[in-house]
């Protein structure tokens, strides 16, 4: 069973992000599930893994006794002198388990649990991200467009960007590369959803943020915007250094800061 589990943890290994603690403590919870669906419970079994050596060790203790009534948590004395040679009855003893006692369907099932658990780990993984980037703009290139909306590939991850969150006049095809603005980050269905826009007005603060030093820096505040995505947009801004005008600054010399965020 362990040259299965070492070949599931190589292959994470290759494919995905997850930390060893994290991976670690998937499989330990997994084992322990193994062990309950077999014993009924876990209370006296100790399962410890070892990522770098890709093994994994499962123990149980029991109680020597002269008469077995619960098999799961007692051992005779002569099966127990069988793994240690000074055993004595009302003595604790440990006896490590043969992976295969779990069977083969239960392996089986286990690689199945593995490959769930991940899959859970990497969708809250990808929440959590991406809730900490909301409001930050991202670039990524359209591989799927449908009525509803497109969808962009962002560093190996699938965003989603809604018809209602386009520009109504702009023509996106298959291959291009967009930037967008992360809007949301829906929960609800399958698995997680990450919303963007290119219409929504903090996509065009974000740009400005971008194109401008002094926006970033703060000298220059933009105080309010209105826009028609695709049509007109206009923004207030205003220079806490009477040195800076503001106007000049978002124009750019030869207006190269503002027809950057244009394009």
């Amino acid at each position: 069973m362990n040259s299965e589990i070492i070949e599931a943890i190589t292959q994470i290994a290759k494919d995905k992000r997850i930390g060893k603690e994290n991976l670690r403590d998937i499989l330990e919870n997994i084992f322990r599930s193994l062990i309950v669906k077999k014993y009924g419970t876990d209370e006296n079994f100790d399962v410890i893994v070892n990522i770098d050596k890709g093994d994994i060790e499962i123990f149980q203790e029991k109680m020597v006794v002269e008469n077995v009534e619960d098999p799961v948590a007692e051992i005779t004395l002569e099966d127990a002198l069988k793994i240690d040679g000074d055993a004595e009855v009302g003595e604790e003893i440990v006896e490590v388990l043969d992976p295969m006692a779990f069977g083969r369907r239960l392996i089986v099932t286990a690689k199945q649990n593995l490959n769930q658990k991940i899959r859970d780990f990497e969708r809250e993984r990808l929440v959590e991200e991406y809730q900490g980037r909301i409001g930050e703009i991202i670039i990524g290139d359209i591989h799927q467009i449908h009525k509803r909306g497109i969808y962009i590939n962002q560093d190996k991850t699938e965003v989603f960007l809604p018809r209602e969150e386009q520009i109504y006049n702009e023509r996106l095809r298959r291959g291009d590369t967009v930037r967008c603005l992360v809007k949301e980050v829906s929960s609800q269905g399958k698995g997680p959803e990450i919303i963007v826009s290119r219409a929504d007005k903090q996509f065009l603060i974000r740009l400005f943020e971008l194109e401008v030093p002094e926006i970033y820096d703060g000298i220059v505040e933009i105080k309010e915007v209105v826009r028609e995505a695709g049509d007109r947009s206009k923004i207030a801004v205003q220079s806490i250094d009477r040195r800076i005008d503001p106007v000049g600054a978002c124009v750019g010399m030869k207006g190269v800061r503002i027809q950057a965020v244009v394009r």
